[in-house]
């Protein structure tokens, strides 16, 4: 813009040339303040629609759209097997069995006499009335010795040495599994959990009892299994990590869980780093880490750690970038996406037995994914970063480690699944007060976890470790 000496120099052509470009400069700054105006108000609309779903009690979670062709419910087509409830075993029949003749002396519908066709058997499963506590008492003598005066008292393996006076009458090891198991296992606050024991057990217990004993034990028995699952995960051949937040006394957490073939290991930072990764998976870890394209697993740190970066984020990165293109800059975010769903493809039809070629397609594969993701400069810049990070990946080959050992998931699906529980239990209990209560909650939840995916009962596995110590014999590998 010129000043004033410099305007009174200028022509009559000149001035009008400069009206003309402060008009179009002032149009576009219009047009320009118009644009934010409508962001602004859109934006308004936004906070004020969050504002009222905050206070909204009914599904609270809820997107506020609804699905325009939503999923028939029941499994789907190769996700199970369709029957009826199985007749229960010969041996699982408790009770006499109950004889239904017919007692109409002719047919209802015409008067006609009756002829034996056949004898079908029925069975119903009820709930027995209310079950009386097992009370054992225990009679233990103590005797003093007369040369030192001490006392001694008889020993038995159900009878802890300090169970005598205030502290005489104690739940057993069967009944607290079972407690511990509603919460740290099904996810039941443990506020509930005395109300549920009384009403189908008639015990009485409080919630502080059952808090005490957790944090006791944490520090024994189950403390000792934790850090012995926490030690497995390192001799895994493929261990799957996945993140998300938590709190501990109202300060922002972590909570990050490490799944392996045969456990499940959960552990509660103030921090996602590489160092709190390092604390269960070394660096100089063998095996194969499934993980998301968090930085934390990319952290030079962990260079050298086999990884296998999950598909499916990737493929949803993709579908957004992809979103926002037109004409030729789809055209990289495309092809990759198609050559991804291609290697996830191979992948489901090897283990389906339908890839007879699967070495050479997969050979095929990687070599196409080499080459659209070579070091170039392209035009638009979200391709770039796309190009630039998953580039990245592929050099290191964290993207199709898949196809090379078609044993390794190519998603993060497992940690996923394993993470589920422990958001259930962040909305049901508000995470942890106290870091001794975080660590008492990794430890029990790794356990139940673990028992739980082993397939047999998480109370009879717990009662065991309170007993000896030990947890059960770990199930097989599961299949990928």
């Amino acid at each position: 813009m010129s000043t004033g000496s410099q305007r009174n120099a200028l022509s009559y052509e000149d001035l009008q040339r400069e009206h003309a470009t402060l008009r179009g400069e002032n149009a576009t700054l219009r047009a320009q303040v118009a644009a934010l105006q409508t962001t602004i108000e859109t934006l308004r609309a936004e906070v004020a629609a969050l504002q009222r779903g905050t206070q909204r009690q009914a599904a609270p979670f809820s997107k506020g759209t609804r699905v325009g062709q939503p999923k028939r419910a029941g499994r789907r087509p190769g996700e199970g097997t369709f029957q009826y409830r199985l007749p229960p075993l010969p041996e699982a029949v408790t009770a006499p069995l109950v004889d239904v003749p017919v007692t109409a002396s002719g047919c209802p519908h015409c008067g006609g006499s009756f002829e034996l066709e056949r004898v079908e058997v029925a069975y119903r499963t009820e709930l027995p009335p209310q079950p009386r506590p097992q009370v054992t008492a225990y009679r233990v003598t103590v005797c003093r010795c007369q040369a030192c005066g001490r006392q001694v008292r008889g020993e038995h393996p159900e009878v802890a040495p300090d169970q005598f006076g205030a502290t005489a009458h104690r739940l057993g090891p069967r009944l607290l599994a079972a407690a511990h198991t509603l919460h740290y296992g099904l996810g039941v606050s443990q506020r509930k959990v005395p109300a549920i024991l009384r009403e189908l057990t008639g015990v009485s217990v409080t919630q502080g009892a059952l808090a005490q004993d957790a944090q006791r034990r944490t520090a024994h028995e189950v403390g000792t299994a934790y850090q012995q699952l926490r030690a497995s995960v390192a001799e895994a051949k493929q261990v799957n990590s996945d993140d998300t937040s938590w709190r501990v006394g109202g300060e922002t957490a972590f909570l990050m869980a490490f799944a392996t073939a045969t456990a499940t290991v959960y552990q509660i930072r103030a921090r996602h780093r590489n160092e709190e990764v390092r604390e269960v998976v070394p660096a100089d870890y063998t095996g194969v880490l499934g993980t998301d394209r968090g930085k934390s697993y990319d952290a030079k740190e962990l260079r050298h750690v086999r990884q296998q970066k999950c598909i499916g984020p990737i493929q949803r990165s993709l579908s957004a970038v992809l979103a926002t293109k037109h004409g030729r800059g789809r055209s990289f975010t495309k092809q990759l996406k198609a050559r991804l769903r291609e290697a996830i493809a191979l992948w489901r039809g090897y283990h389906a037995g339908t890839a007879p070629d699967f070495a050479a397609a997969a050979a095929t594969l990687r070599e196409q994914l080499t080459h659209h993701l070579r070091d170039r400069a392209l035009p638009d810049p979200d391709n770039q970063r796309l190009l630039n990070e998953l580039g990245r990946h592929h050099d290191r080959g964290n993207l199709l480690r898949f196809l090379d050992d078609p044993q390794i998931a190519p998603t993060n699906n497992l940690a996923e699944r394993e993470l589920r529980p422990a958001v259930i239990a962040r909305k049901v209990s508000q995470c942890s007060k106290n870091d001794r209560g975080a660590e008492t909650f990794a430890a029990f939840a790794s356990v139940t976890r673990t028992l739980a995916r082993a397939g047999g009962s998480v109370i009879d596995g717990l009662a065991t470790l309170f007993r000896s110590g030990r947890l059960p014999a770990h199930p097989a590998p599961l299949p990928p």
